[in-house]
């Protein structure tokens, strides 16, 4: 399986992304996705996640300013991001939960003050 995200950025605080990710290679509609964020010198967090049936979770420190969707025909997950902050700086994975397939290199979201 590859995945493949992208959508990242600069920006400046309180503005919003979009984050998108394609995967291939694998059945995607039964599975539950994630993403996941790395801030620089931190380990990798886990940020969101979607059931193969909608439901989402989030880490706190996002609720209400992030909305993590899909859309199983195109194996595409996306992360809407409002209201970003400096500390939503990372780099941003996607997944499924653990087991993880293979990380692959993610998109920078850079949000300055």
């Amino acid at each position: 399986v590859q995945l493949q995200a992208s959508g990242g950025g600069l920006v400046q605080a309180g503005e919003s992304l979009r984050l998108s990710c394609t995967a291939s290679g694998s059945q995607f509609r039964g599975i539950s996705m994630a993403w996941y964020r790395q801030a620089p010198g931190k380990q990798r967090e886990w940020v969101a996640t979607i059931s193969s049936s909608g439901m989402a979770n989030y880490l706190d420190s996002v609720k209400g300013r992030f909305t993590i969707s899909r859309v199983n025909a195109k194996k595409e997950l996306y992360l809407q991001m409002n209201g970003l902050k400096p500390e939503d700086t990372a780099v941003y994975f996607c997944n499924r939960l653990p087991p993880p397939y293979a990380w692959g290199p993610g998109t920078l979201v850079t949000v300055s003050s």
